[in-house]
């Protein structure tokens, strides 16, 4: 933390979206619904995640939603039985949680924005024990609004109790990270496939430092 950079800078919150940041899908989500569907899981996932969004915002809930879908496409499989297969295989990526740690070791606030229904939010917060790992964590579903809309940015430097341009967004989609430059966030676009090297440049590139 001795180099100027690092000192003169304004970021003292870092927040991370989930999916391509901090954990992954073994396979990809194509592949994870293949047993199910075979070819049409392309086919399902796309209609699937369109009937999702009003969920990802806290409108409705999704289980009756998704075994509506999965009936009408054949699948005889209890839809509690899909979800858990498919929706709660998540891994993390321990090299992302090793920047968590570092990012918190030099001060910096470090959060979770995530766009979420409220089954694999809860998953992710209690099984995967993501409250204990963040300072204050934001789901889309909690939040009632989802990125890439401007307000999700505004309501989480609101919650993390932070003024907007103090924190610096790290996401893998280009629209979530339009969206939080619209808010007036700090943001970047990064995904677990660029190597985490890419990542600790990003954030030096804004003074912040992550060893």
């Amino acid at each position: 933390m001795s180099d100027e950079r690092y000192v003169l800078s304004p970021i003292r919150h870092v927040l991370l979206d989930a999916d391509g940041v901090l954990q992954d899908l073994p396979g990809g989500w194509y592949s994870a619904m293949e047993p199910y569907l075979g070819e049409r899981a392309r086919e399902f996932l796309h209609r699937t995640w369109k009937d999702e969004l009003p969920m990802l915002a806290g409108q409705g809930d999704y289980l009756p939603v998704l075994a509506a879908t999965l009936q009408e496409f054949g699948v005889v499989e209890p839809v509690t039985t899909v979800y858990d297969a498919v929706w709660k295989n998540i891994v993390i990526a321990e090299e992302s949680f090793e920047i968590v740690r570092g990012l918190r070791r030099n001060g910096y606030g470090v959060h979770l924005g995530t766009n979420q229904e409220q089954y694999r939010g809860g998953h992710m917060r209690t099984v995967l024990r993501y409250d204990e790992l963040f300072d204050v964590s934001c789901y889309s579903h909690d939040l009632g609004v989802a990125k890439p809309d401007p307000r999700f940015f505004t309501e989480a430097a609101r919650r993390i109790g932070a003024e907007v341009e103090t924190v610096l967004f790290v996401d893998d989609n280009a629209r979530n990270v339009e969206g939080a430059r619209a808010a007036g966030m700090v943001a970047e676009q990064w995904d677990l496939t660029q190597g985490h090297d890419v990542l600790i440049e990003l954030l030096a590139k804004h003074g912040v430092s992550a060893r």
